[in-house]
């Protein structure tokens, strides 16, 4: 079997954190369950591009259970855990190509390993697989049936390329599910970015200017988690609906210009590029910590604040200390990249259960589907939606009312009135 780990030994203590997650992920256990039954991926190829992670190890378990041939690497040089890619291996015979803190040519490496078996189905978070599929390797295009997409950056890509017409085969938006987005992003990215920047730099976010780039779910729940640390939180926005929430929603909103006058934090989530710059950089206050929780690290420009400093030292794992020419000094979390998995363990499983049953169910919709679809991106189905809603409710305990028979005609009529 093919496959690029850190170190094999590690597996057996991989083995162990996966069962962990696995015990707060109830609704892609039952998911799993039904696959072992069904077998809906019986001799398909799936390549899986996503972070490394206990929780997804559990997502490429349950696609096996259901009969795929599956291969994973890393969506993300700095996101892989180094255990589970050895557990997968050893344990579950999946071959994994992912090293933390592997380079740029690694990385692409291993994405070209994990498509060299002829993918049918994609599984993408920041669609690098299919951007890869689209360009170099067009050869590979006849093979594949549909992808799915985890993340907001990639379903923007993807859209422009289906706006374009240069997109081969449908693509699932996992992203615009509602129980992924209203959660994972909200509440995962919440915890976990804040869970990095602790652990990263050890410092008390009460008391603080904490300054959120974008007012998106993660945004929102990036500043609801400061601001129930005792954090004055700032959001920066270009879209004035998001900004007023922000505002409604208690948070003093400006633009970075200003923000970086004030900030003791700064965490981007956009999406975009270079959200903070040079001009930001100059201006910010002795100390200044800065990350990103967006999918690419471009939304610092890393390389102005190179040239704006006189000397550039790791003072802490996962912590680069820049002295400025002015002398004062800015702090860089995880190179910039996704700072709740570079210097965390990225989201809590239970979160993780609702995005990864998306992917999964949404990966079964496309081998049932894929002829009827256009080469677009899709929404996941609002029954899909609804079902993994359903069994997280039932995996909590939790219980719903249902519309009795009068209520059922009453919502369906005109007739009856007020």
């Amino acid at each position: 079997m093919e496959y690029d780990v850190k170190d094999m030994k590690l597996a057996d203590q991989g083995k162990l954190k996966i069962e962990w997650a696995e015990a707060t992920m109830p609704v892609l256990r039952l998911i799993k369950k039904r696959f072992q039954r069904e077998k809906p991926f019986a001799g398909l190829r799936v390549t899986a591009c996503l972070h490394v992670t206990t929780e997804t190890a559990n997502l490429m378990k349950t696609l096996q259970a259901g009969g795929a041939d599956v291969r994973l690497c890393a969506s993300n040089p700095l996101s892989t855990q180094d255990e589970v890619a050895a557990a997968l291996v050893k344990h579950d015979g999946i071959p994994t190509f992912a090293i933390k803190g592997e380079d740029n040519k690694t990385y692409y490496q291993h994405i070209q390993s994990a498509i060299s078996h002829k993918p049918q189905i994609t599984m993408d978070d920041g669609a690098d697989v299919v951007s890869l599929i689209h360009s170099k390797r067009k050869d590979l295009l006849k093979h594949v049936i549909g992808g799915t997409e985890e993340t907001t950056t990639g379903v923007i890509r993807l859209r422009s390329m289906a706006e374009k017409k240069v997109l081969k085969f449908p693509v699932i938006s996992i992203n615009d599910a509602d129980t992924k987005h209203l959660f994972d992003n909200r509440y995962g990215t919440g915890q976990s970015t804040i869970d990095g920047i602790i652990r990263a730099t050890n410092r008390l976010i009460c008391g603080t200017t904490f300054v959120v780039a974008g007012y998106g779910w993660c945004g929102r729940g990036i500043a609801m988690r400061a601001k129930g640390m005792g954090a004055d939180v700032v959001v920066t926005e270009i879209d004035p609906v998001k900004a007023i929430e922000a505002v409604m929603d208690g948070f003093r909103v400006m633009p970075m210009e200003q923000a970086a006058l004030i900030g003791d934090f700064f965490v981007t989530v956009t999406g975009n590029l270079k959200v903070v710059r040079s001009e930001h950089f100059a201006v910010m206050k002795e100390g200044a910590i800065v990350c990103n929780s967006g999918h690419f690290n471009v939304e610092l420009d890393i390389p102005a604040l190179e040239k704006l400093s006189r000397r550039k030292r790791l003072i802490r794992p996962g912590v680069e200390q820049f002295t400025l020419k002015t002398g004062h000094r800015v702090s860089l979390l995880g190179e910039g990249r996704l700072v709740n998995l570079a210097t965390a363990e990225g989201h809590p499983s239970s979160v993780m259960d609702m995005s990864f049953a998306n992917q999964a169910l949404g990966a079964e919709y496309l081998v049932k589907n894929y002829t009827k679809l256009e080469k677009k991106v899709y929404p996941v189905p609002p029954v899909i939606d609804k079902e993994i809603a359903r069994l997280k409710l039932a995996g909590m305990g939790m219980k719903i009312d249902t519309l009795t028979k009068e209520q059922v005609k009453y919502l369906a009529s005109w007739e009856m009135g007020t």
